[in-house]
């Protein structure tokens, strides 16, 4: 049985067969200090989930990402650095046992689904990068998935990989949600992620790809993200993007950014105007 839940401005609220019920006496941070079983409480006053009132699924917990895990996202970064040194160094990191992995976002600059992400004011060629997320406690273990938008600056770490943390560190540069689902077991791995893009009304992009090209484990990717660091609250890891859009695509504002992974969700975020 599939079991969700979303943070709302109510509290906490658990999906489980179709009815929604208000959680009393919970926090957000507990559920990374101690993860639920999916034997969660029936009771609880039965409510219902207003789109308006969902918020990013976080509190305490700081958002990491992993990257160049897709073959695709290898192709990417190596075309957006052809200009600098370190053109070949996403090649390298894409055949190497250690996996990059960065810091993201906390919960000042994450947003949720129906919320807008920005873009940065000196960059030309902003992209947002769909990724499966994982829900992870302050133990190290993987307890539930959730979708993210990696908003990036691609020209910016195109120009020298030591600016990454710019191209991906800035006001609401990261977006989660709709919210949290609990699982026991890794998702399948025909799970599909999806990401469509409109503008004006008009659908100017629409890709996929699935859980089989993610080339990196997520058991592994966490086991190197707590290799000698900590996370009292737990934290959230991106797994990476095989989805990427043309290179003469670059995000404006007033777009519309649609990603689906089921049986996770939606997490729809419009663009902030410059």
């Amino acid at each position: 049985m599939s079991v969700k839940l979303y943070r709302s401005q109510r509290g906490i609220i658990l999906e489980r067969a179709g009815r929604h019920t208000l959680l009393e006496d919970a926090t957000w941070d507990d559920l990374f200090v101690s993860p639920p079983s999916r034997n969660l409480p029936e009771g609880g006053a039965e409510t219902t989930i207003d789109p308006v009132e969902l918020l990013a699924p976080l509190d305490g917990q700081e958002v990491w990402c992993a990257g160049v895990t897709y073959y695709r996202s290898r192709d990417a970064r190596v075309e957006e650095a052809v200009t600098s040194s370190g053109g070949d160094c996403y090649a390298r990191v894409y055949d190497a046992d250690r996996p990059e992995i960065f810091f993201k976002a906390t919960r000042a600059r994450t947003v949720g689904t129906g919320q807008a992400v920005c873009v940065r004011s000196d960059s030309h060629w902003n992209v947002p990068e769909p990724e499966l997320t994982l829900a992870v406690s302050k133990n190290g273990n993987i307890f539930g998935y959730t979708i993210g938008n990696d908003v990036s600056s691609r020209d910016i770490e195109g120009a020298n990989p030591l600016y990454l943390p710019q191209a991906k560190i800035f006001k609401r540069c990261c977006a989660l949600g709709p919210g949290l689902l609990l699982a026991d077991e890794p998702l399948d791995l025909d799970t599909e992620i999806a990401m469509q893009i409109d503008r004006d009304g008009k659908r100017i992009f629409d890709g996929a790809t699935n859980l089989k090209r993610l080339k990196r484990n997520p058991v592994d990717l966490v086991a190197y993200l707590f290799r000698d660091n900590i996370f009292p609250n737990g934290c959230y890891l991106m797994t990476g993007t095989g989805i990427v859009p043309p290179s003469d695509f670059s995000l404006q504002g007033g777009d519309t950014i649609t990603i689906t992974i089921e049986p996770i969700g939606t997490l729809t975020n419009t663009v902030e105007g410059l």
